[in-house]
């Protein structure tokens, strides 16, 4: 299987068609030299080199140069000064003789041997085995042999239509090879395995010959690919077929010398860990790339380093599997070293216990864990998530002595004093110094074990006090920077799906907690139920909010109720009103009230949690508890803008419940909302008032600008929509229609338009022969899609 420039070279000779050739074929074993001779040999007085030849050969064609003596290669020379006798010469790069050297310095050219191509690999195996295959073989011959030639027909033999992996036979033939190895070559060849095969310093000590040599030998093979790696057929060919004992010497000695010269040893250790490399040396190496590595890896490489009985820094060891997720061995392993270790170890373990139990949701527990150790701006974080305002602020002032000024120390006090800030009742310069935080840490958190991120918690705050705006570039940029490395990756998106679902994009938040994937902490699956039940519910999909909500309430159940969870809580009083389950959940509403009353009803942390009752009372059909949501949101309107629009969008609300419709105090409460980042909430505001007056031109002006809050098209557009709908339904089956797409009953939507369940029944019978529904889903469908739900 030549390539096209080769193969007219070669027909040209075989045709007879140039005068006497002088050809150089060099390449690796493997590569086709003999089956180009083969080919070459079929031309008119082609002739093998053997000692003596005929005296009528016009084309001399010599395989294996590499091997021969000094008398063939002065033969050869006598040859080479004879103008009417070609000569073509294939030999591997090494080893070199001096007779050859001086023989190719004779001739004229040089006959290149490359891989193959996907095509020429195609066409290869289809000769060999008298069938196309299909491509997912030729791809996995393609990946197993590199394109070498020689490793593709050794392989082509073995190969059905449906084969997935190398057979068990295809390695087998290699072992006649592997066997007749020099033991220099064998050890650089496990060298390259091992990622090291270009570091001449290491091959010097691991070879008995000069390393350069030792290198081009392993080459000649042809068990190397153009780019100097093993192909992976090759590769399973050397780790079967090589003794075991053999494969650990050498890289035992690999190990040793990697260990005097240090310096980066994540691949080398890699590479030992793909190889089951066991012995003192290899855990040596195993235990030194944990302290550089990732910490998914790093635990692998503490676990491979202790099997093979090597000291594991079981602090170090801890650490790094809170940050893979791990964290309920993350827990036994530092409880365990809370028991036994002493010093600044004890302490070192008693941060990761605190940081993993923050993880699991247990904060105040978390919070004592970091004020014993002496971590005081963590522990201040953590007492105020669980109400314990007096405790935060001893903490905080006694961090201020506790170790150097990093960036580190500094991005968590500074995040710690927001969060204080944010509870004493100063909001925006609370905001801005949480974010601050954020970003002082971002050069330095890659990968740094914490509670929560300043980032996380930026994010947490800017959600309550309207600012979402600010969070998700802040997210993404604590994402970039790795900030607590993939612990606290998962914990980012969801936060930024949730500021997504906010502003009313739920394509985004859906795709976001799909991305989140499993398992997940107890405190990240609460956000992400929270999620799935708020998604569900601005989508008016009632029958998916039934089915999250046991998964809603067990998560509730198994993680306390603290300051940082009350987005989620607020999401499950709605949902728990939908579903008509409020007795379950009011015991964990209470916790959250009795939670903010001892630091003071915060309007910071207050007001998304009121507003979320306030719904879930509207709901519920109590006017009362309303009321009362409603009067405590106006009681904190003076703390600033986002706080006036949602007290003015709730006075709304209760004029609008009570059938007092003014659109333009309507249109200005619901754009008040959607400047403060509510988009959503401002267009279900303006769709329910428009659902609720009598007056046409009034509805269709606030249908209008529900549509326009809700980001859908021009204002002609909605205007176009609300008039087509209006002219095929009714106002009252306008009001109907709404209401069943938003997941209510015939009996709530009775109650709410002063008519029988009955009447509401009529209704839908009519709309489904006005709109030509073929049934009760296909009409919820076209519902759905003309008021755009």
């Amino acid at each position: 299987m030549l390539d096209e420039p080769t193969r007219r070279l070669c027909a040209s000779i075989t045709a007879g068609e140039t005068g006497p050739v002088r050809l150089a074929v060099i390449a690796p074993g493997g590569y086709g030299k003999s089956a180009l001779l083969d080919l070459l040999a079929t031309a008119e007085g082609a002739e093998r080199h053997r000692r003596g030849r005929s005296a009528g050969a016009r084309l001399l064609l010599v395989d294996d140069a590499h091997l021969l003596g000094d008398d063939d290669f002065a033969e050869l020379a006598e040859v080479a000064l004879d103008d009417r006798v070609g000569l073509v010469v294939a030999a591997r790069p090494r080893p070199r003789p001096a007779g050859l050297t001086a023989l190719l310095g004779r001739l004229r050219g040089q006959i290149a041997l490359r891989p193959f191509d996907r095509e020429r690999v195609r066409r290869c195996l289809a000769a060999a085995t008298g069938a196309a295959l299909p491509d997912a073989v030729v791809d996995l011959v393609l990946h197993q042999t590199g394109g070498i030639p020689g490793l593709v027909h050794r392989l082509a033999p073995h190969l059905r239509p449906d084969t997935a992996t190398v057979p068990a036979g295809a390695i087998e033939d290699f072992r006649f090879d592997v066997d007749r190895l020099a033991p220099d070559t064998v050890r650089v060849l496990i060298a390259v395995q091992a990622g090291v095969g270009g570091d001449a310093e290491l091959l010097a000590g691991l070879v008995s010959g000069p390393a350069g040599e030792a290198a081009e030998e392993a080459r000649a093979t042809g068990l190397l690919g153009p780019d100097g790696s093993v192909p992976p057929l090759a590769a399973a060919a050397l780790r079967e077929l090589v003794p075991a004992d053999q494969r650990d010497s050498v890289l035992g000695a690999l190990a040793d010398l990697q260990l005097r010269r240090g310096g980066a040893l994540l691949d080398f250790a890699g590479a030992l860990l793909a190889a089951g490399t066991s012995g003192g040396s290899a855990a040596a190496v195993y235990a030194a790339a944990a302290e550089q590595a990732d910490p998914a890896l790093a635990v692998r490489l503490h676990e491979a380093a202790a099997d093979a009985g090597h000291p594991v820094d079981e602090v170090r060891r801890a650490e790094a599997e809170a940050l893979s997720g791990a964290l309920d061995s993350a827990l036994r392993r530092a409880d365990a070293l809370l028991a036994t270790a002493g010093g600044e170890r004890r302490a070192a373990a008693a941060g990761v216990a605190a940081a993993a139990l923050a993880h699991r949701g247990q904060l105040a527990r978390s919070a004592e864990l970091y004020q014993w150790s002496g971590q005081g701006a963590l522990a201040a974080i953590g007492l105020v998530g669980v109400g314990r305002l007096t405790d935060a602020r001893a903490a905080l002032d006694r961090a201020a002595t506790d170790g150097p000024p990093t960036l580190l120390a500094g991005a968590v006090s500074s995040a710690a004093r927001g969060i204080l800030a944010s509870v004493d009742g100063s909001g925006p310069a609370a905001l801005s110094t949480v974010v601050r935080a954020a970003e002082m840490l971002e050069p330095v958190g890659h990968d740094v074990l914490l509670p929560d991120s300043p980032a996380a918690l930026g994010a947490l705050l800017a959600l309550h006090t309207g600012a979402g705006a600010l969070a998700e570039p802040l997210l993404e940029r604590a994402t970039a920077a790795r900030v607590g490395g993939a612990l606290l990756a998962t914990r980012h998106r969801l936060l930024g799906a949730w500021s997504a679902m906010v502003r009313g994009d739920g394509t985004e938040a859906t795709a976001a907690l799909s991305e989140a994937g499993t398992p997940l902490s107890p405190r990240d699956w609460l956000f992400a139920v929270g999620l799935a039940v708020g998604t569900a519910r601005r989508g008016s999909d009632l029958a998916a909010l039934r089915r999250t909500w046991e998964q809603a309430y067990e998560a509730v159940v198994r993680h306390p109720v603290d300051l940082f969870t009350l987005l989620p809580l607020g999401e499950f009083a709605v949902a728990a009103a939908r579903v008509g389950d409020r007795e379950r959940f009011a015991p964990h509403l209470d916790q959250a009230w009795d939670l903010l009353h001892q630091l003071g009803d915060p309007p910071a942390w207050t007001t998304m949690l009121h507003w979320s009752c306030l719904h879930a009372e509207i709901i519920a059909e109590h006017p009362a508890a309303a009321d009362d949501h409603a009067a405590a949101l106006a009681a904190n309107a003076t703390a600033g803008p986002f706080h006036a629009a949602v007290a003015s969008a709730a006075s709304c609300w209760r004029h609008v419940l009570d059938g007092e419709v003014d659109p333009v105090t309507v249109e200005a409460a619901a754009r008040g909302l959607h400047a403060v980042g509510l988009c959503w909430d401002a267009a279900r505001l303006a769709g329910q008032a428009a659902i609720r007056t009598s007056d046409r031109k009034a509805m269709l002006s606030l249908l209008d600008c529900a549509r326009m809050l809700q980001g859908q098209g021009t204002a002609g557009q909605p205007q176009e929509e609300a008039d087509r709908v209006g002219a095929r339904l009714s106002e009252r089956e306008l009001q109907v229609a709404t209401l069943v797409v938003e997941g209510l009953t015939y009996k709530q939507i009775g109650d709410r338009l002063f008519i029988s369940a009955k009447t509401v029944e009529h209704h839908m019978a009519r709309m489904r022969a006005r709109l030509g529904a073929t049934s009760r889903s296909d009409l919820l469908s076209r519902l759905r899609t003309a008021l755009d739900r």
